[in-house]
C-alpha cells in the first residue's frame, strides 16, 4: 500500500517504510527521531522548479506537469526507478513531505504518477 503524509504527523507502524520526498530536511525536525527509512532527495523537483512554484496554488497545474517532465528525466528518472524498486520490497510505503499545503505538493504529484 502507498500512502502519503506530512512530516509534522507523528510516525506510526501503519506508515510502514518511510521515504522523505523533499530535498530539504523539514524544518524543526530530528533526523534522529523522526523514523525516515530512505531520504531519496533526488526525486524532489528541481530547485528552480520549487522556487518557482513557491507552494503558489494557482501554479499547480503547471507545477504538475513540468515536475512530470522532470521525472522523466536526469536524476529524478534513476530516483523514481529507485523509488518504485522500494515500493515493490515492501507492503507499505509512506513517502513523507514537508509542505504546509496536504493538497498541493510534489508528493501528491508523486503519488499520482505511482498510482497510475
Amino acid at each position: 500500500m502507498l500512502q502519503i503524509k506530512r512530516a509534522y504527523l507523528p510516525a506510526n507502524n501503519s506508515d510502514g517504510y518511510r521515504v522523505l520526498v523533499d530535498r530539504l530536511w523539514p524544518r524543526g525536525k530530528s533526523k534522529e527521531t523522526e523514523k525516515i527509512d530512505l531520504w531519496l532527495k533526488e526525486i524532489a523537483p528541481s530547485p528552480e522548479l520549487r522556487k518557482w512554484f513557491n507552494h503558489e496554488v494557482d501554479k499547480y497545474p503547471e507545477f504538475q506537469m513540468k515536475y512530470r517532465e522532470e521525472l522523466q528525466s536526469g536524476t529524478q528518472h534513476d530516483a523514481l526507478k529507485e523509488l518504485r524498486t522500494v515500493i515493490q520490497a515492501h507492503d507499505n510505503v509512506t513517502l513523507v513531505y514537508g509542505a504546509k499545503d496536504e493538497q498541493h505538493n510534489n508528493a501528491q504529484v508523486l503519488y499520482g504518477l505511482l498510482d497510475e
